[in-house]
């Protein structure tokens, strides 16, 4: 299961959170923390794949575009990508580089949900909402798209239901 995201989306926090493990991956409050690929082993059945994020951090332009090139080569050439699941925040609209992304990953023709990260900080009574303007600016009619929230721990559930109907 691939993480796909923007940096400082929540990527390695949501594989901690998923684990129940607080420092399983590193994170941190540092956009471009994660600078390769990083593997966590979930009870041997499957991989959590942490990628690194696009758009800004703390890499220069020239260490983008090889992570970028890296990263892409990678997924061409990996044969047994069962899942892509896509972190958005959901306080915000997805960006240029998050519509290009995703188009990316509709292009690679793999199964992929969309997980909108952050849900604590927002009202409980706004995410329903929140949920549908994302779905709605990235055209998704068809996608699973569920929020989430490190901090709080909640929605955990819904998104293990998914990723176990996906691996059965």
């Amino acid at each position: 299961m691939y993480l796909f995201g923007k940096s400082n989306v929540g990527k390695s926090s949501f594989v901690n959170t998923m684990t129940c493990r607080k420092n399983f991956a590193r994170s941190s409050n540092t956009p471009g923390k994660t600078r390769q690929i990083n593997f966590y082993n979930i009870d041997d059945k499957f991989y959590f794949v942490d990628l690194p994020g696009y758009g800004f951090s703390k890499m220069s332009k020239e260490e983008k575009i090889i992570s970028g090139n890296y990263i892409e080569e990678y997924l061409q050439k990996r044969e047994n990508i069962s899942l892509i699941i896509f972190l958005l925040d959901i306080r915000h609209n997805p960006t240029s580089d998050d519509m290009l992304m995703y188009d990316y990953i509709l292009r690679s023709n793999l199964p992929f949900i969309v997980i909108t990260n952050k849900a604590d900080k927002i009202a409980i009574t706004k995410v329903d909402d929140e949920v549908k303007r994302i779905k709605n600016s990235l055209g998704i009619s068809y996608s699973t798209i569920l929020p989430f929230s490190s901090e709080r721990k909640i929605y955990t559930d819904k998104i293990w239901k998914e990723i176990d109907t996906i691996i059965e």
